[in-house]
């Protein structure tokens, strides 16, 4: 946890402060014992803030106004003054293992600004990430069930239509002052701040301008929240979607707490989406008070990190365990951050004979940061298992050889990170510095298949797999993001197996194909893998905690439970250039989308319990790397592999291809199938394979024969050409031209940097010998 939450088992001495007018306040917090308002009685009450780490408080950290000075009456807090954590969004840029006076300085100056980032803000109760239940949520009134109090929840989505049971927002059927929504907190809590958001809809436009705050421990008697003498009114939206956050001026225990609306959009009504903020407070009247709170017992480092924080996590990995962690990166974000790998293998920085590879991408949605997060957790958590001799982890590592990229948009999650868990929205850090969505920025090879196979007399002809990039894709002038052009230049250099996309904002597992046929928004559209790829959305959906709950509550508005949490990419709406669809279709791999959680940007205190929702998955999912059959084609009279052999499994419409070694996995299910390998300049070889029930590859090896010199001359006599894999040869130069433009581009772009620095040296210059003057 980090130290920006409230008073962490930290003592709290409540008081009551009553003025001839019946009004109170307390004094604001300050070190670890302190009085705030209270809602019993007139006799102080010792109350302990409970909660999973003890924090040491340095300073106050918020100018609050005391009741001697507090003399207006409008509450105002913007998104952008008041933060729910302190961010600090230096990027560096020096690799992982920089050892240099420089960095020394730099972690020095880190942990200074660490001590100084204590502040006294509460976690989030939940309403956003459904830890607040549908009941504890009430409201004077409502339009219909679609805009009731359980749709008033921060950053929910609405459906399409307006009118249907899955809308926006809370929405208040009568437009007056008298309007308000309700929490019930279950426990005694210390309150300290509110985050309202207006209604999210195509069609509409509806927020709630300004609000009043109720509080009481009954739900019948309420007291309104205070600023000094007067009812203190807080400053809501000016538009739909921005959060914006208020801190009661004064932070108050109670039980339950109301948002009363006072002003709102004039051509809208009232309606609103909320977080609140609040520390559960130890009561010894409460009978759930013996509950263990929700967390875990990995002794991970949760929290979110940025990309200086980042890469000092993953060095220290490395520094645990050297002997089977290497980091490198592969590219550069348009900003120029590095986008850094973690390799977990027994043999790290080196590709071993008959070990697949797999990999994990977070943060391909700089907002969506819960899989960053948890392939940092990853990290740490396979470092540590492997030195304590858990055998799970040994196997896993000694037999896969594992890549995990946190974050493919860092500029993305530098936007979102700066704004704060609570305050980035829905969509901002989304795309690339650029504007770009990484998920539609591969090529799309999905219709040039489609298209192929229509105009072919034999489909059965067309390719179906290493489908050569397109040309207009890898000139200079295409919209492609440098960290595209990075990761696929990374699948090309890696034979890579099975990977999974980690996302968020749902709970569900897609599978290909993302993109439709005849661009179709929903449609349901198979790979010739299908029952594989459901296998292995299956696979990590129903060890996610979450996702197998029957009880569930859906998070917005579309009920995947029905379809077992698992759903075709394009049966849930059309992606044309998704990374899904590219892997297959380009290379070996095969990729599903993994949405984690509801929440894009959990609280850092939701960080442990996601990693437990979330870590038998991780781990599962690894071990279906070694599902089907492998091997090794070989030549007969040199016994040395063979790249690029063709394996094609009957029935099943999609080939793959060996590595430079000549090792090869085919990932299928169980049952028996008849595998034929051809290559160029040899006879085919085919065999019959059986996959067992067991997670244990089948080893299925090949021999081939050269295709014999007579036959040759015979070709050549009638002048004819030796056949070619024409397909292969126009897959490697397109990939040798997207590499050529992205060289060049980027010394176009370092060049435009480096004369913009000239050009601010000179007018520091020029306007230092003026000032001299």
């Amino acid at each position: 946890m980090e130290k920006s939450l409230c008073l962490l088992a930290a003592v709290i001495l409540l008081g009551v402060f009553l003025a001839g007018a019946g009004t109170g306040a307390g004094a604001l917090i300050n070190e670890a014992t302190t009085e705030s308002y209270s809602l019993f009685n007139d006799t102080a009450t010792t109350t302990t803030v409970s909660w999973t780490e003890s924090v040491t408080v340095e300073d106050q950290g918020r100018d609050r106004p005391t009741p001697a000075t507090a003399q207006t009456e409008l509450f105002t807090t913007t998104d952008r003054e008041k933060h729910l954590e302190t961010k600090n969004t230096n990027q560096d840029r020096e690799e992982v293992n920089s050892n240099n006076n420089k960095e020394e300085e730099e972690e020095t100056d880190d942990r200074k600004t660490e001590d100084e980032k204590t502040e006294l803000d509460c976690p989030p109760l939940g309403l956003e990430s459904l830890r607040v239940d549908d009941s504890q949520i009430q409201a004077s009134s409502y339009q219909r069930m679609g805009l009731g109090p359980h749709r008033g929840r921060l950053n929910i989505q609405s459906g399409i239509e307006d009118g249907d049971q899955y809308d926006g927002a809370w929405c208040a059927e009568y437009k007056d002052r008298h309007q308000w929504l309700e929490v019930d907190a279950i426990h005694l809590t210390l309150f300290t701040g509110v985050i309202l958001q207006g209604r999210n809809s195509i069609w509409s436009w509806d927020w709630v301008q300004t609000y009043k705050v109720q509080l009481s421990n009954d739900s019948v008697n309420w007291e309104t929240c205070m600023n000094g003498t007067r009812e203190a009114i807080f400053e809501g939206n000016q538009n739909p979607e921005t959060p914006v956050l208020g801190l009661l001026p004064v932070p108050t225990v109670a039980r339950f707490i109301r948002i009363n609306p006072q002003t709102w959009y004039s051509n809208g009504t009232i309606c609103l989406r909320a977080e609140i903020l609040g520390c559960r407070v130890n009561d010894p009247t409460d009978i759930y008070a013996s509950e263990r709170e929700p967390g875990s017992k990995d002794t991970l480092d949760f929290r979110h990190h940025n990309y200086k924080e980042m890469r000092k996590l993953m060095k220290s990995v490395t520094e645990e365990c050297p002997d089977i962690t290497r980091v490198y990166t592969i590219g550069k974000s348009y900003m120029g951050l590095k986008l850094y790998v973690m390799e977990i293998s027994d043999n790290p920085g080196k590709h071993e004979l008959g070990e697949p590879e797999f990999r994990y991408v977070a943060g391909m949605h700089g907002n969506e940061v819960l899989g960053r997060e948890l392939v940092l957790n990853l990290m740490q958590y396979l470092c540590r298992e492997y030195k304590k001799g858990n055998q799970r982890i040994v196997r896993l590592v000694t037999e896969t050889r594992i890549h995990l990229l946190p974050s493919m948009n860092p500029d993305g999650y530098e936007v979102a990170y700066e704004k704060g868990s609570e305050l980035a929205g829905w969509a901002e850090g989304r795309y690339s510095f650029e504007g770009i969505d990484l998920n539609h920025n591969f090529p799309d090879l999905n219709n040039i298949m489609w298209d192929a196979q229509e105009k072919a007399t034999d489909a059965s002809k067309v390719p179906n797999h290493y489908i050569p990039i397109p040309e207009y894709y890898t000139k200079e002038d295409a919209t492609v993001a440098p960290e595209t052009r990075a990761v696929i230049s990374w699948m090309q250099d890696i034979p890579f197996v099975l990977s999974a996309n980690l996302h968020g904002g749902e709970l569900v597992v897609t599978y290909p194909f993302d993109c439709t046929r005849d661009w179709a928004p929903q449609e349901n559209t198979p790979t010739a893998d299908d029952a594989f790829f459901r296998w292995l959305a299956s696979v990590y959906a129903s060890t996610h905690l979450v996702m197998a709950n029957p009880d569930r509550r859906i998070c917005h508005y579309e009920d995947f439970q029905a379809h077992n949490n698992i759903i075709n990419g394009g049966a849930w709406h059309t992606v044309p250039g998704s990374m899904n669809d590219f892997s297959y279709l380009h290379t070996n791999c095969f990729e599903v989308t993994v949405e984690l959680s509801c929440d894009k940007f959990p609280h850092v205190s939701e960080l442990p319990i996601e990693w437990e929702n979330n870590k038998e998955s991780l781990l599962v999912y690894m071990e279906q790397v070694h599902r089907g059959i492998k091997g090794v084609v070989r030549d007969k009279l040199t016994k040395q592999g063979i790249a690029d052999a063709a394996i094609k499994v009957e029935d099943h419409d999609h080939d793959i291809r060996s590595a430079a070694d000549g090792d090869y996995w085919r990932l299928l299910n169980p049952g028996e199938y008849k595998v034929m390998v051809w290559a160029e300049g040899y006879f085919p070889s085919i065999r019959r394979c059986q996959v067992g029930m067991e997670p244990h590859p089948t080893i299925c090896d090949f021999t081939l024969t050269k295709t014999p010199i007579q036959r040759l001359k015979e070709i050549r006599a009638k002048g004819g050409k030796i056949p070619q894999d024409l397909q292969l040869r126009l897959r490697a130069l397109r990939l040798r031209k997207l590499r050529a433009s992205t060289k060049a581009i980027n010394r176009r772009r370092q060049s435009q940097q480096l004369q913009q620095e000239q050009l601010l040296q000179t007018r520091r210059a020029r306007s230092s010998g003026a000032r001299r003057v």
